[in-house]
């Protein structure tokens, strides 16, 4: 018994040693979360934010003050123009897809200079899937520039962007499942300043997702256009059960808008549906999740390695999103694995994960989500997809303690070393 909780020995051995290897890592990790928190406190103080901006607006949302303040925090945290936070816009993927759709026309050139999107985005662009509303099957051209390693292929996008004809590059900033690293706001900052200085009209867009306040600044801050990400991944810290936002230039901003609603409507148009609640406080608690979550991984990354496996990014490795890989190297490892997360969670716990095809990816998955908001990323999950090397992609972790255990359970599994707790049953 681990204070009371079921682990084993020698995995709670294991986490002992982890906890003190990472000790200078939890530290600069606090140290950031208390910018993004000095950041974020500015921020609400700035823009004067009162309870009367919680109201509920049904309806058409014409005259929502709340959502309207809300995407104006969101502008003055990310330090850009202006924002689209929306309960109506579903996932990152559908944020992705509006903003796509919107900035690209039939004929345009659409570069992706991180190599290969993760599999949803696919269907989006229409590499893979058979959809109709595919950006390629409307007309949008598409390549991709590979990274060299985990860096970015500087020449070859200065240029590929030179010939012209290029309205958008699409930067990804996580690793998706990719066996490389995610990549961080400096390297940001060299490409984007690549593709300006001999495109400055290209339109950069980044994916965003699981990166928010893992660093000190953010992808407009070193000249993104526009960025997108999900509430249910870091800004929600839990409290947000749907949405995703839009963050850049004011006329970028505007575009997407007309995309999600309608022309010559754009942002006026959209109850908040008594959600901005949960918002706020996410936003608000989001600094401090993020933290824990990293602390979460950098814990898991070691206590993983110490067993054994293999682990990206490791332990004391700069992290720039919440994702921590370990490769499992059967599938057998990676299900067992899954189901231990499942049985250290607070919701669903008794359920066994069993590989299955999930929409819009082509391999069996198999995930582990026992969270109070469905599918919600930053809550401590984990998926991946059977197929060598078996790779556990897991994240979130809304406390630091809950993950720890969570991990710890994790392992126990696999490694078939689970205690049973000497306790009632709850249902007899």
């Amino acid at each position: 018994m681990y204070y009371g909780y079921a682990v084993s020995e020698e995995t709670a051995r294991l986490a002992r040693q982890a906890e003190e290897d990472c000790r200078e890592v939890f530290a600069a990790i606090d140290e950031n979360t208390l910018t993004c928190s000095a950041k974020v406190l500015s921020a609400f103080q700035a823009a004067r934010v009162s309870t009367a901006h919680f109201v509920d607006v049904t309806g058409y949302g014409y005259t929502d003050d709340g959502r309207d303040k809300l995407e104006e925090l969101y502008a003055r945290i990310f330090k850009a123009e202006d924002a689209l936070v929306r309960a109506q816009i579903m996932s990152g993927t559908h944020a992705l897809y509006i903003t796509l759709d919107a900035l690209l026309h039939p004929g345009d050139t659409l570069v992706y200079i991180s190599g290969e999107p993760y599999d949803t985005l696919r269907s989006v662009i229409g590499t893979s899937g058979d959809s109709r509303q595919s950006l390629i099957r409307r007309g949008v051209r598409y390549e991709e520039i590979d990274l060299i390693g985990d860096d970015f292929d500087l020449d070859a996008i200065r240029t590929r962007l030179s010939r012209g004809d290029v309205r958008v590059v699409g930067i990804q900033r996580s690793r998706g499942y990719a066996q490389r690293a995610s990549l961080t706001i400096d390297k940001l900052a060299e490409a984007i300043a690549a593709v300006k200085e001999v495109s400055p009209d290209t339109i950069v867009m980044v994916d965003n997702c699981y990166g928010e306040f893992t660093e000190d600044r953010e992808p407009c801050e070193v000249g993104a256009d526009v960025f997108v990400g999900s509430m249910m991944k870091n800004l929600g810290a839990g409290f947000a059960v749907s949405g995703a936002y839009c963050v850049g230039r004011r006329a970028v901003i505007a575009e997407i808008a007309e995309r999600f609603t309608a022309p010559c409507i754009g942002k006026d148009l959209g109850a908040n549906f008594n959600q901005l609640p949960l918002f706020y406080k996410g936003l608000f608690m989001a600094p401090s999740a993020v933290g824990a979550t990293l602390k979460s991984m950098a814990f898991a990354a070691r206590l993983l390695e110490l067993a054994g496996y293999r682990v990206s990014p490791a332990y004391n490795d700069k992290r720039t999103d919440i994702v921590q890989t370990i490769d499992l190297f059967t599938a057998d490892n990676l299900i067992r694995f899954c189901r231990g997360l499942q049985c250290g969670s607070p919701i669903e716990a008794y359920a066994t994960p069993e590989p299955s095809e999930m929409p819009g990816y082509p391999h069996m998955e198999v995930s582990a989500a026992g969270t109070f908001v469905t599918g919600a990323t930053n809550e401590l999950s984990c998926d991946g997809p059977l197929t060598p090397p078996f790779t556990a992609y897991m994240q979130g972790g809304l406390t630091y303690e809950y993950g720890k255990l969570g991990v710890m359970r994790a392992l126990d599994e696999m490694t078939g070393r689970v205690v049973e707790a000497e306790k009632e049953d709850a249902f007899v």
